[in-house]
């Protein structure tokens, strides 16, 4: 299988701790936000106390949760379904990014960043997803998808997750999120073992074995792999507090 590191990340999605976080791009700025109060835009703009900040976070992921579930609006949901492509990622990450990831907005700023970085990296996902679905099968049935995605199917999975956390069991969605997760971090650890393979395969020096592995992306999967395990734990953290009535 021809594969090709650069695949399997984004530039302007990135592993942080073990969460999803945007890279500040610096582009287009967003546009006012349909779903915020205007006062807040001012305040975030031009800066506010941490704890202020916090306190926000919290109610503007609560109150966009309660409202989309007590709404039969498909454009509501449309609306909630795009908000970093419509708003823009830089409000939402000053909202929710810096929130615990074992709180509401901490779940939320993972599940929107998760759903970017799979429509961004839709046919790389594709293929780790074969690599990992056989090794974690349990995960793949958990999160609903074929044996054998194509980009599409990735796209829609994206879609499905992120808006049956607004629409249907939240704590579901989490756990389908989790395992999606999972398996793709397995993907990616079963690529590695093959490359480290070809690698000892060629007979080179220890040094010369270090710089191919490192040129062949390795090194930067195993670090995706690892902070994929990581985002898994927190979604399933996060669905086991949402059914205990926890997760605010």
């Amino acid at each position: 299988m021809s594969t090709n590191s650069s695949a399997y990340g984004s530039a302007s999605v990135r592993a942080a701790g073990s969460g999803f976080a945007a890279a500040r791009s610096g582009a287009a700025r967003f546009t006012r936000p349909a779903q915020l109060d205007a006062a807040l835009i001012d305040q975030l703009s031009g800066g506010v106390d941490p704890q202020r900040l916090s306190d926000m976070s919290h109610t503007t992921a609560a109150s966009l949760l309660d409202r989309v579930h007590h709404t039969q609006d498909p454009q509501v949901v449309e609306r909630v379904l795009t908000l970093v492509e419509r708003e823009g990622v830089d409000l939402v990450a000053e909202l929710w990014s810096s929130a615990e990831s074992e709180s509401l907005p901490g779940v939320l700023w993972r599940l929107y960043m998760l759903r970017t970085w799979m429509r961004r990296n839709r046919e790389g996902i594709s293929r780790l997803w074969r690599l990992g679905e056989p090794v974690a099968t349990t995960a793949s049935a958990i999160a609903g998808v074929d044996q054998a995605p194509t980009e599409s199917d990735i796209a829609r999975t994206a879609d499905s997750i992120l808006s049956g956390a607004f629409t249907g069991d939240f704590a579901v969605a989490l756990e389908r999120a989790s395992a999606f997760c999972s398996v793709i971090s397995a993907g990616l650890i079963t690529e590695v073992k093959r490359r480290q393979t070809e690698s000892e395969r060629l007979g080179l020096s220890e040094s010369e074995a270090r710089a191919a592995l490192a040129n062949s992306g390795a090194p930067h999967m195993a670090k995706t792999a690892k902070s994929l395990a990581g985002t898994a734990k927190d979604f399933q953290a996060g669905a086991g507090l949402w059914r205990k009535g926890r997760l605010e």
